[in-house]
C-alpha cells in the first residue's frame, strides 16, 4: 500500500512500489515549481491528452519547452493554477469504482496480478461494509464463497477471521446442498478488509465520487472522471457502485437521496453511462431495524448456538483459528403483528404506490410475507448480533417500509421485544442498475472496451454474488490492461460460471439471488471440491502463490492416497468395525469387505473408521477426510453426472460467431432472434440458456450452422449448394 506526503501526494517509495518509472534528471517543470513554496516539490505538470504511461510515450523536448514557458508565464502573472493543468501521477492500469464486496475483490485481484490499481470509494471508513445482514454464506451462497477462495479471493478468509457464529445448514441432506453460514462482526470485518487492502502492493485507496468516463476514439476506456474535476487515467475500469447510483432511501412516505443510511448517493455516473447508450432500470432492497440487545428479554427466546465443530470457508489453513461464538435467538410474529401490518399497508412505499421498483423475491419484507402467506399465523424472526463491541441486534426477517413512528410499536408485538429500544429504523432503498445482458461473460461491457460492471449494479443481491462477480471482473480488467486474453468461466464448471451465465443471457428485471437449483450439475459443483475444480486455473492466472499451491497439491495427493488405501484394505465381517457398521446402516455384511465399501454404506462416516483405528496413519485435515468420504460414498452418482456433463459439453460447446446475423435466420422464432441479437452468445450452450430461446430454436440454429458449414465445404470443392431441407 502506498504512503502519502503533503497534500496527499505519493512519496518516492510509493511511486517505486506502484511501478512508476522515475528518472534522476530534473524536469523544467519541477525547476519552475520549486520557486513556489506553496506547491509540493513532487507534483508534476503534464499535458493530460499527450501522456501515456502505459505505452511509455513522452512529450518531445520542444513541446516540453513550450509548455514550460507557457506555465512559467502564467505562474508569474497569477500564482493560482487551473485544476486541469495538474497531474499528480494519477495514472493507473485499473480503476475500481466502489469499495463494497465486489470492489474489494476486484481491486485485490487486479493488484495481485501486478496492475497498478486505484480503488475509488465515496467513504474510506465504509470499505466492505455490511449494511444489511452481517453474515456470509447460506444455501448456494456458501458455494460461491468457497469458489472465490479457491480462485484466490478474500471473502472466505474474511468470514473465517471475523465470525461470531458458524452453522452448517442442510446438514441432514446430501453434500451438494450443504451450506456453511457465518454471522460476522461487521465492524471488525470492515476494519480487517481495509487492513488487507492497505497492505497489498500495487493497490491505492482514494476517496471520491466517479461521475463520468473518458473514452478514446475507439470507444475504449481511458479514464474515470470525478465530481471535483480530476480524471484518473486507466486502461480498464470496473464499476461496482452497489445501491449508490441515484440511490434513494424510504421510511414510510419520507425519502432522501442516499446509497444507504447516513451515506450520500452517487450522482452523475448513471447519466454519463446513458449518454453512451446503456440501458438502465431501478431495483430496490431493504434492511430491518436494529435494536439494543440490553433491552431485549431473552428469557423465553430459543437460543441458536453455533456448531461445536467449526467449518471453514477458506481452504487456506492459516486462517483456521477458532474463536468464542455468540448465540443468535429466535422469536416470531404474533396476531398483533399481523393486525398492525394489515391496518397500515397503505403507509408503506410498495403498497402505498409511490415506489414500484422490484425487490428481492427471496428476501421479502414482513408486510410482503403477511400479504402473500395469509394462511400462516406466524413467521420466524431471528435476533442476530452485529459485533462483539456493539449492543446492536439485527432483526432478521423483519424488514419493513412502515413509517418510523410505527416501527417501534411493531417491534413491541414480538415476544422478547416488548420493551426493546430501537437504535436504527428499517428502511428501503431503490437504486439504478444496468441489466447485465449488456456485458460479455467476462463482465466487460459490449459498448465500451475496458469497462466492466459487477455486483448489484448488474442486478444481483447479496455480498457473495457481488464478491464473485468482482473477482472475475478484476481478473479480466487486469488482463485487459496487460493485453492478455480474457477469462471466461464456463457455466458447468462452477456456481460462479452459472451466476455470470444467467446474468448475461437473461433479461432479469428483479434482484438475482444464487440458488442451488440454478445449477444443473450441483453434485459436481460442491463446496468441498471447489479448490480441486478451480485452484489450478487461478494458479495459471497468477492468483495462487507457492505456499498455497504446495498446500493444495499436498491435500490432493493425500486424498488420492487415502482413497486408494481404503479401496485396498479389507476387514472381516465379524470384526468390531463391521458389526457396528451393520448396526448403523441396517445392512448386514456376510463377507470380507473393503473399508471403502463400509464407508459407502448409509449413515457410516469416516469418523467411524477412526474410532476403530482404521483411519489414516498420516495427519489429515477435516476437509480432506470429508472429500474422501464424499468421493467414495457418492461415486456412482458423480460418475453418472460427469458422463452427462461430457455429453452436454460436446453438444453445446459449438462456438458462435460474434458477428452472426440472427435476424436473417428465418427458421428461428422472432423472439429468439431478438434475444440472441441482444445477448450475442459465445456458444450453443449459452444460446440455450438465453431467455426467450426454446429447444426448437436451438435445433434450428444447429441446422443453420450445419448448412453453412456444408455450403462452405461445397463451394470450396465446386459442388452445388446444400438445401436446408436435406438435413431434416
Amino acid at each position: 500500500m502506498t504512503s502519502y506526503g503533503a497534500f496527499g501526494m505519493h512519496t518516492p517509495a510509493a511511486r517505486q512500489q506502484g511501478g512508476a518509472s522515475t528518472s534522476g534528471r530534473r524536469s523544467p517543470q519541477l525547476d519552475c515549481l520549486e520557486s513556489f513554496r506553496t506547491v509540493p516539490q513532487r507534483r508534476r505538470w503534464v499535458h493530460l491528452p499527450s501522456r501515456s504511461r502505459a505505452s511509455g510515450r513522452k512529450l518531445s523536448q520542444d513541446k516540453r519547452g513550450r509548455q514550460h514557458h507557457q506555465f512559467c508565464a502564467s505562474a508569474s502573472s497569477d500564482r493560482g493554477l487551473q485544476a486541469h493543468q495538474w497531474y499528480d501521477e494519477e495514472d493507473y492500469d485499473v480503476v475500481i469504482v466502489g469499495a463494497g464486496h465486489a470492489g474489494c475483490e476486484a481491486a485485490l485481484a487486479s493488484a495481485r496480478l501486478g496492475c497498478r490499481t486505484l480503488l475509488l470509494t465515496l467513504n474510506l471508513d465504509r470499505i466492505a461494509w455490511q449494511p444489511c445482514n452481517p453474515a456470509v454464506g447460506g444455501p448456494a451462497k456458501s458455494q460461491l464463497v468457497h469458489e472465490v477462495d479457491a480462485l484466490g479471493g478474500e471473502i472466505g478468509k474474511m468470514a473465517d477471521r471475523c465470525y461470531l457464529q458458524k452453522r452448517v445448514l442442510n446438514a441432514s441432506k446430501g453434500p451438494a446442498v450443504h451450506a456453511l453460514r457465518a454471522q460476522t462482526d461487521k465492524i471488525e470485518y470492515a476494519h480487517e478488509m481495509r487492513r488487507i487492502l492497505e497492505a497489498t502492493p500495487n493497490l491505492f485507496l482514494r476517496e471520491g465520487m466517479a461521475v463520468g468516463l473518458d473514452l478514446g476514439p475507439n470507444d475504449d476506456i481511458q479514464g474515470v472522471k470525478t465530481f471535483f474535476g480530476l480524471t484518473f487515467r486507466c486502461r480498464a475500469a470496473v464499476v461496482t457502485t452497489g445501491t449508490f447510483m441515484n440511490g434513494r432511501i424510504w421510511v414510510g412516505r419520507h425519502s432522501m437521496p442516499a446509497g444507504r443510511a447516513g451515506e450520500a448517493a452517487s450522482e452523475g455516473l448513471t447519466e454519463a453511462l446513458l449518454a453512451h447508450g446503456f440501458e438502465t432500470d431501478r431495483l430496490k432492497t431493504g434492511t430491518p431495524a436494529r435494536v439494543d440487545s440490553r433491552s431485549v428479554d431473552f428469557t423465553h427466546l430459543e437460543a441458536q448456538p453455533g456448531d461445536e465443530q467449526v467449518k471453514w470457508f477458506s481452504f487456506d489453513e492459516e486462517v483456521h483459528v477458532e474463536r468464542e461464538q455468540m448465540p443468535c435467538h429466535l422469536t416470531h410474529t404474533t396476531a398483533a403483528t399481523h393486525a398492525m401490518i394489515e391496518a397500515n399497508l397503505h403507509e408503506t412505499p410498495k403498497y402505498g404506490g409511490w415506489v414500484d421498483s422490484k425487490g428481492p423475491r427471496y428476501c421479502p419484507s414482513i408486510e410482503d410475507k403477511v400479504v402473500r402467506f395469509k394462511d400462516k399465523d406466524s413467521h420466524q424472526v431471528f435476533l442476530e448480533p452485529e459485533g462483539r463491541t456493539t449492543p446492536e441486534l439485527y432483526v432478521q426477517g423483519f424488514s419493513t417500509g412502515l413509517p418510523e413512528r410505527l416501527q417501534l410499536a411493531l417491534l413491541h408485538t414480538l415476544p422478547g421485544l416488548e420493551q426493546c429500544k430501537m437504535l436504527r429504523p428499517a428502511y428501503a432503498v431503490e437504486y439504478d442498475y444496468f441489466p447485465a445482458h449488456q456485458c460479455h461473460p467476462t463482465l466487460e461491457t459490449k459498448s465500451i472496451q475496458g469497462l466492466f460492471f459487477s455486483g448489484q449494479l448488474n442486478g444481483t443481491t447479496g455480498y457473495e454474488e457481488a464478491a464473485a462477480q468482482g473477482l472475475l471482473a478484476g481478473i479480466n480488467a487486469a488482463r485487459r490492461a496487460q493485453q492478455l486474453a480474457p477469462v471466461v468461466i464456463p457455466r458447468n464448471s462452477s456456481y460462479l460460471g452459472t451466476l455470470v451465465d444467467d446474468l448475461v443471457t437473461k433479461d432479469l428485471r428483479e434482484p438475482y439471488r444464487m440458488l442451488t437449483s440454478r445449477s444443473e450439475y450441483r453434485l459436481l459443483l460442491r463446496s468441498d471440491n471447489a479448490d480441486q475444480r478451480l485452484t489450478p486455473l487461478a494458479r495459471g492466472w497468477g492468483l495462487i502463490d507457492d505456499r498455497r499451491w504446495n498446500s493444495f497439491q499436498q491435500k490432493q495427493a493425500q486424498i488420492a492416497s487415502e482413497q486408494e488405501r481404503l479401496a485396498n484394505t479389507r476387514v472381516q465381517p465379524d470384526c468390531a468395525l463391521s458389526l457396528q457398521a451393520n448396526e448403523i446402516s441396517q445392512q448386514r455384511m456376510s463377507t470380507a469387505s473393503s473399508l471403502a465399501d463400509i464407508l459407502r454404506r448409509p449413515h457410516v462416516h469416516y469418523s467411524l473408521l477412526e474410532q476403530h483405528d482404521q483411519g489414516s496413519s498420516d495427519p489429515m485435515s477435516d476437509a480432506a477426510k470429508e472429500a474422501v468420504e464424499i468421493d467414495i460414498k457418492y461415486a456412482g452418482f458423480i460418475k453418472r453426472q460427469t458422463k452427462q456433463l461430457q455429453q452436454t459439453t460436446a453438444k453445446y460447446g459449438k462456438k458462435l460467431s460474434s458477428d452472426m446475423d440472427y435476424m436473417a435466420i428465418k427458421t428461428i422464432s422472432m423472439e429468439a432472434r431478438e434475444k440472441l441479437s441482444k445477448v450475442q452468445p459465445l456458444d450453443i450452450g449459452q444460446a440455450s440458456h438465453t431467455g426467450g430461446v426454446n429447444p426448437a430454436d436451438i435445433t434450428a440454429l444447429l441446422i443453420h450452422l450445419e448448412v453453412q458449414r456444408r455450403q462452405q465445404s461445397k463451394i470450396a470443392t465446386g459442388r452445388p449448394e446444400l438445401k436446408a431441407h436435406s438435413l431434416l
